[in-house]
């Protein structure tokens, strides 16, 4: 078979989706860092708080994210298709969105932060340190959502670089005021909050002064951005499906991390550096998926129909490739990386056994991904959505709960790599049916060349 990772259309998956491994490889990078300093200096108890604190996060955030993603579809489809003037009124649109959803979190997180960890019946001597963690990082939302719509708006666009060397801009700041923060003024776990929060205000000031003054379809001064609701509600009918998948998923490693305390501190504290661990083997094949995104979205917007199978399969052949080599690295030094954030023996074993039942089934994870990455840029983001569905609240939750009384902490990962097969099985079987080629929402009949 020809091997399309060196046609054209490989080519374009690779410069859409370099960047975005680079960029989130750094910010993983940074979330090491901090998971490092955490585990080495603080102990376990802290890296417990952290690890209990995302879920949490990742579920007050979620649902705005997924929006966010919708509108970075609009964004590209209607630049592939060069309608310029509707690129610029769909980014300020979803800006402002960002800009009230931001504020909305915040309040909320912060008035509910002790009542949200009393729920997950964290042991007594983790949950001070979790909400205080908590509190600082959710304080940042506003920038954290700003950059991140940023970075959307830009790859939907083709513009991939820019953000990468923001990122770069903020790994370096967190590393280094981690250090600073933790090691010199000895803030605890308090510093690594604040650490990360200005991490992300950085390259959202950085980000609005470039688009401000270089970029012709966005601007961050009031009297120049509009909210249309036309293409608000085109956003909405993309990005809710992907919304409520993201808010599912969220909910689903929340539900997660309420079986995982029902052992000890050990148990959470190799979850969470396994979890980082695994997060970092995981982003290429999420951002091999949103780069099929843009290429999807823009070939569907310009008539080039014919290009996007090509560009799925050169996709999954770099992903495998990818996949195959992690797994091996995580097999032969899995329990020298979970040592590297903490010592203590015991999370050792129980961060070891996670990877080596996880990475077994990166393959099928990251196919799963990358046919996601299809249908979200063809604007086909409900059956995803119902896969997430099915995969995390009837197969992973379902089986954690039954098997953990069982088979102890492993019967918790088994329901992981179980989960990511049923939710490939009908993702593909979505795929073949054809159907999300029906779902663009402009395209050309005669097709525009999208340029390398």
């Amino acid at each position: 078979m020809k091997d399309l990772t060196q046609g054209h259309e490989g080519r374009l998956i690779i410069k859409f989706a370099l960047p975005l491994v680079v960029g989130n490889m750094l910010q993983q990078t940074y979330n090491i860092v901090d998971s490092i300093i955490v585990g080495r200096v603080l102990g376990k108890e802290a890296i417990a708080a952290v690890g209990a604190s995302f879920p949490v996060i990742y579920t007050l955030i979620a649902f705005t994210i997924g929006i966010g993603s919708g509108a970075s579809v609009v964004v590209s489809q209607y630049f592939g298709a060069r309608e310029y003037e509707k690129v610029k009124r769909a980014t300020s649109t979803i800006f402002i969105f960002l800009f009230f959803a931001s504020i909305i979190v915040t309040l909320v997180s912060i008035l509910f932060s002790r009542q949200i960890f009393e729920m997950l019946n964290i042991e007594s001597h983790v949950s001070p340190l979790a909400i205080k963690y908590f509190n600082i990082y959710m304080s940042g939302m506003v920038a954290f959502f700003g950059f991140n719509g940023i970075s959307s708006v830009l790859r939907g666009m083709g513009d991939s670089m820019t953000p990468l060397w923001f990122m770069l801009i903020a790994t370096v700041s967190n590393i280094l005021l981690d250090l600073l923060f933790v090691l010199v003024f000895n803030w605890g776990i308090e510093g690594v909050a604040w650490a990360t929060v200005i991490a992300h205000v950085i390259p959202f000031i950085l980000g609005a002064i470039y688009l401000t003054r270089r970029h012709q379809f966005i601007s961050f001064h009031p009297r120049k951005m509009c909210f249309d609701r036309s293409l608000f509600k085109q956003s909405m009918r993309i990005g809710l499906p992907t919304g409520f998948q993201q808010t599912f998923v969220a909910f689903g490693m929340t539900a997660l991390l309420r079986i995982v305390t029902n052992f000890d501190t050990s148990v959470l504290a190799a979850y969470t550096i396994a979890g980082r661990i695994d997060s970092l083997a995981g982003m290429p094949a999420l951002n091999l998926s949103s780069a099929l995104s843009s290429f999807v979205g823009q070939n569907l917007g310009a008539g080039r129909i014919d290009r996007i199978k090509k560009g799925f399969w050169a996709s999954l052949y770099m992903s495998w490739g990818i996949s195959l080599l992690v797994m091996t690295v995580v097999f032969i030094w899995g329990e020298h990386l979970i040592a590297a954030f903490n010592r203590d023996p015991m999370v050792i074993k129980y961060g070891t056994d996670y990877l080596h039942i996880i990475s077994s089934f990166y393959i099928i994870y990251s196919s799963m991904f990358i046919t996601h990455g299809v249908l979200r840029g063809a604007g086909d983001t409900i059956v995803p959505m119902f896969v997430s569905l099915i995969s995390l609240w009837i197969v992973r939750i379902p089986l954690a709960l039954y098997l953990s009384p069982i088979m102890g902490v492993d019967g918790i990962w088994w329901s992981i790599p179980i989960g990511w097969t049923i939710g490939y099985v009908l993702t593909q079987l979505y795929y073949l049916s054809g159907r999300w080629k029906r779902k663009a929402i402009t395209r050309k009949q005669q097709p525009n060349v999208i340029q390398e």
